[in-house]
């Protein structure tokens, strides 16, 4: 059996309604996590979704939602199964537009506390078993270029940089070392779910495959294929 891990992004911008005026600036990193979400779908038509979000609220299985909350009413659901829409938060939203578009069956989003601890976060990894498909989804460090969202730190390019080589060499261990008080000064939110994989893929021998990473607009994005035969 193959299983496969995509790593991707969770901007709102990735999707074209919510982009606006920045859709085409946005086309190469929204291909990107559409040819990583599509090679999920391959390896299983069911995902497994890792993310982040306060208090880490528990996700209903087959929930719709909107992205109304960010400007505009796009409906997108977690399975084919109709549901009644609910208020999910931004990596389940996210989760289930590339769902769609994937022709993925379902997604089971399981959150994190952005302030987990490393190690809990590993554990969560292991306890997760080994699914077929498994989308993590997070953001690097916000503080990239003087524009940044978070201002600018010189510090941003040697995380973000850190992150693309740990995901191109598909270094669990790497990605376990990530120092949690420095990811909060930087603002980079995805490194709670990047420590979950360090754990579901841990002792492995896996294959990566960076699709993207750069910082379009002072947010270091990155997306990734991570396959085990």
């Amino acid at each position: 059996m193959i299983r496969r891990v995509a790593v991707l992004p969770q901007p709102p911008l990735l999707i074209p309604e919510l982009a606006a005026g920045a859709a085409d600036e946005c086309a190469e990193l929204r291909e990107a996590c559409l040819a990583a979400a599509r090679r999920l779908t391959s390896a299983s038509p069911d995902w497994v979704v890792v993310g982040a979000a306060p208090g880490a609220p528990a996700v209903p299985e087959h929930a719709s939602g909107s992205f109304r909350g960010y400007g505009v009413d796009l409906g997108v659901s977690l399975s084919r199964v109709t549901a009644p829409e609910t208020e999910l938060p931004l990596p389940a939203l996210v989760a289930g537009w590339l769902r769609e578009r994937a022709d993925a069956s379902s997604v089971r989003v399981h959150l994190v506390d952005p302030a987990t601890p490393p190690g809990q976060c590993e554990l969560f990894g292991r306890r997760l078993g080994e699914p077929a498909a498994v989308l993590v989804l997070g953001d690097g460090s916000s503080r990239h270029g003087p524009r940044s969202p978070g201002g600018e730190d010189d510090r941003a390019g040697f995380f973000d940089n850190r992150v693309r080589d740990a995901l191109a060499e598909a270094d669990a261990h790497s990605l376990g070392g990530l120092d949690p008080d420095f990811a909060v000064e930087l603002g980079a939110g995805g490194r709670a779910p990047w420590q979950v994989l360090a754990g579901l893929a841990a002792g492995g021998d896996w294959t990566a495959d960076v699709l993207y990473s750069a910082a379009p607009f002072g947010v270091g994005y990155h997306v990734a294929v991570w396959e085990q035969a």
